[in-house]
């Protein structure tokens, strides 16, 4: 099929798998169809950086999802290093607070200007996709609205300099509404119709996810589990190609 370049860019595949051996087979047939591989804490912690090399290999971008969240010191150090070492995007998580977030952005700059080069795209995690309603009251006793929250966080991250956020494609609209157009908003859960939910409690469609003004989609074991991933991943840019605005 003919590739969408639009679409290609809101495609960021989770390399959610166990052998990188794996997570290479996925890269050598879907990077055509991927504006971003990301690359999470189960495979980055097994094979380090090899898997990220192999995907720089293909010219393709890699996000380093290990959302960091620490002293602000520490994840200023780290978030130049995650530069240094070729990362297109990565994260941190929010509730680690302004300051933290602001190291993250001064770290990153810092790394760019020794590189020359774009800096990356530095998102903040609002709320984790598995933290439900009942979860934010019973365990968490924090008795507000997940979505309410993940706006706070989104706010505060736009304060902190940061590219976007990391949010439910539930909180998306009320984001951008919040922190303008230009505030990027990367929404996981994503789920074909045609898929399952697995252990995500608050999901969406591609063409939903859209439709509410998220700027990348993070897809997974739909694409990744399925018996033929490409014939998956082109199922994918049908249904997200029937939306107007990527027709052209």
């Amino acid at each position: 099929m003919e590739i969408n370049e639009k679409i290609k860019e809101k495609i960021v595949l989770a390399l959610d798998v166990e052998d990188i051996e794996d997570a290479k087979k996925l890269v050598d047939s879907l990077y055509p169809y991927v504006g971003t591989f990301k690359v999470g804490l189960q495979l980055y912690t097994k094979y380090g950086n090899e898997v990220v090399d192999y995907i720089s290999g293909k010219n393709s971008n890699f996000f380093l999802d290990v959302k960091l969240h620490d002293i602000p010191n520490t994840v200023e150090k780290a978030s130049e290093n995650v530069v240094l070492r070729g990362a297109n995007f990565f994260n941190v998580h929010a509730t680690g607070g302004l300051k933290m977030m602001q190291a993250a952005v001064q770290g990153a700059k810092k790394a760019s200007e020794k590189l020359n080069k774009k800096p990356p795209v530095i998102l903040a995690v609002t709320m984790l996709t598995s933290i439900s309603q009942d979860v934010m009251n019973d365990e968490f006793e924090i008795n507000t609205d997940v979505s309410d929250f993940a706006i706070r966080l989104a706010k505060l991250a736009k304060k902190a300099g940061m590219t976007g956020v990391v949010a439910s494609s539930l909180e998306a609209k009320k984001i951008k509404e919040t922190c303008g157009v230009d505030f990027k908003v990367l929404c996981p859960g994503i789920r074909p119709a045609w898929s399952t939910k697995d252990d995500q409690k608050r999901i969406a469609t591609p063409k939903f996810a859209i439709e509410q003004g998220a700027d990348y989609l993070v897809i997974g074991r739909a694409v990744t589990q399925a018996p033929n991933p490409i014939e998956a991943m082109e199922k994918i840019y049908e249904e997200i190609g029937e939306i107007k605005c990527l027709q052209h």
